[in-house]
């Protein structure tokens, strides 16, 4: 018999979801632009199949808010913010469609309100915002279909995967985990449904631009993953691994530990059990594969769904039910700042000071090569590009001819400041060898340049001393919070030699658009 679940959200859900998109919105311009913001919403100028590092779908949103919102930091975090209040809707439905009331709704809303990782998540533009909800959306979907039989949400699977794909490649390994377990249920039949192979197929017409992308260029995708592997998976440690599997979802972790028991030995949803089988496979997966901690974030959502079904159906006393909300919600207030930017830089660095001095706690603020600092890194990768900007523009004014002149940045933070920020000041684009900038740097000057802006971490690189007689520093970035602290702006003018032809030699090995 077809389960038959009462459709429509409460108010109370709705109400959460709006003061999520609200409450993003409000701290949005504590910091500035994230060093990747700037890379991904640089990827909107130049629509594409493809990019460097990541599927189309981030750039070709970036497009369309830049065509629609424009490039102020508000027009950057809008489409998170939102996504942010549609995530409540849907993690607040799974945990209904897992068997809950109206309580197993609002306290899942509440939970991922409050999340650690949902409210540093959806501050940024970034692909994981788009990636969390895929994941989110594929296990609806296939709950859904457990629940009604309806064939329609193996289309609509099919379809959000092949979205999914265009995102992130990470969502396969959900896709091959539900491959090799579903074969082990009762559900084994639906390989035998017309709808499941359409919706297959749908995910395959959706997913191949960006396949034929990938082969066109020789599969840079590998490249990436072996990079990655290389300087950065390498030195994951499996121990710490599973012990963020916990410590993660921050606050939220109530929820997500309820939840797996309650998917794999709970008694009152042996239907779903496949899905805690299924998270278990997620997380032993990317432990084998050194993957980072929160590459798994993409089922904490549904985790935090069950665990307040499970609260739920197993909390008799409407005390104890109404006592979970609440403390969490007491003990979460005091650690949003940890999370989300809600103080301008000045705030967070006296928030984070004042934990370290009163509890000996250096919370989030060691960074990637073991150093710490006065604030996590990914708030120090918010500071510093507005002022870079400023000087960059006062170096650009200072140049007569500016056809025969470009911005130049070493990384790809200054590239995307460069390009996202200049615009209100009418810079140019930027020219950079990193990530996708590698793609769209000009294969020959005309006419040939006789002066350039150049921007690196703190002292010009040789190459430019050796092509320029005359280079002037103008100005470095003086904020000491900011990772980009010392960055700093030259003005090289008076060329040696023709730069086109240093340009050809030093180019001859990259790839091009």
């Amino acid at each position: 018999m077809k389960a038959n679940i009462e459709k429509q959200t409460s108010w109370a859900v709705i109400i959460i979801a709006l003061f999520n998109i609200a409450f993003h919105l409000a701290v949005a311009g504590n910091l500035e632009y994230h060093r990747d913001e700037l890379l991904y919403f640089s990827l909107g100028m130049h629509p594409a199949a493809g990019y460097a590092t990541v599927p189309p779908l981030i750039g070709l949103v970036a497009w369309f808010v830049q065509n629609i919102f424009g490039y102020s930091i508000y027009a950057v975090r809008i489409i998170p913010a939102i996504t942010s209040g549609i995530m409540i809707i849907i993690v607040a439905r799974i945990a209904r469609e897992l068997g809950g009331s109206r309580y197993s709704e609002l306290l899942a809303a509440i939970g991922f309100t409050i999340s650690g990782f949902g409210l540093r998540t959806y501050g940024l533009y970034m692909p994981v915002f788009f990636d969390i909800l895929f994941w989110s959306l594929c296990i609806l979907w296939l709950i859904r279909y457990i629940n009604t039989e309806d064939d329609k949400y193996l289309l609509l699977f099919g379809i959000t995967a092949g979205f999914a794909l265009l995102n992130k490649y990470l969502i396969g390994i959900m896709f091959a985990g539900l491959l090799i377990i579903i074969p082990f249920t009762v559900y084994r039949s639906l390989f035998r449904k017309r709808m499941f192979w359409v919706g297959i197929l749908a995910a395959f017409i959706i997913f191949l631009p960006n396949l034929l992308w990938q082969i066109n260029r020789g599969l840079p995708v590998f490249n990436h993953m072996s990079e990655l592997n290389r300087t950065q998976l390498v030195h994951v440690d499996r121990v710490t691994f599973l012990k963020e599997q916990i410590m993660n979802p921050a606050w939220a972790s109530v929820l997500t530990v309820e939840g797996i028991i309650f998917l794999l030995i709970g008694k009152r949803a042996p239907k779903f059990r496949f899905l805690g089988f299924l998270v278990l496979f997620v997380i032993l997966s990317l432990l084998i594969l050194r993957g980072k901690s929160y590459y798994t974030q993409g089922v904490w959502p549904f985790l935090i769904a069950a665990g307040a079904a499970s609260f739920d159906l197993r909390l008799k006393t409407k005390f104890l039910k109404y006592l979970i909300p609440i403390m969490i919600v007491l003990l979460t207030v005091p650690l949003i700042p940890i999370a989300i930017p809600v103080y301008k830089s000045e705030g967070l660095v006296k928030y984070f000071s004042t934990i370290e001095k009163k509890y000996g706690l250096v919370i989030g603020r060691t960074f990637e090569d073991n150093s710490v600092h006065s604030l996590p890194q990914d708030y120090a990768d918010m500071l510093g590009w507005e002022q870079l900007t400023r000087i960059a523009d006062s170096a650009w004014g200072m140049i007569d001819d500016k056809k025969a002149a470009f911005i130049y940045c070493e990384n790809y933070g200054q590239a995307g400041a460069i390009t996202v920020i200049g615009e209100k000041y009418g810079l140019p684009e930027a020219v950079c060898f990193s990530e996708s900038f590698r793609y769209w740097y000009p294969k020959q000057f005309e006419p040939d340049i006789t002066s350039i802006v150049y921007i690196n971490d703190k002292e010009p690189g040789a190459d430019v001393k050796f092509l320029f007689r005359k280079v002037t520093k103008i100005g470095s970035i003086t904020n000491r919070d900011a990772r980009e602290y010392g960055t700093s702006v030259y003005l090289g003018q008076e060329p040696i030699d023709s730069f086109n032809k240093f340009w050809k030699i030093r180019t001859k090995d990259l790839p091009w658009r």
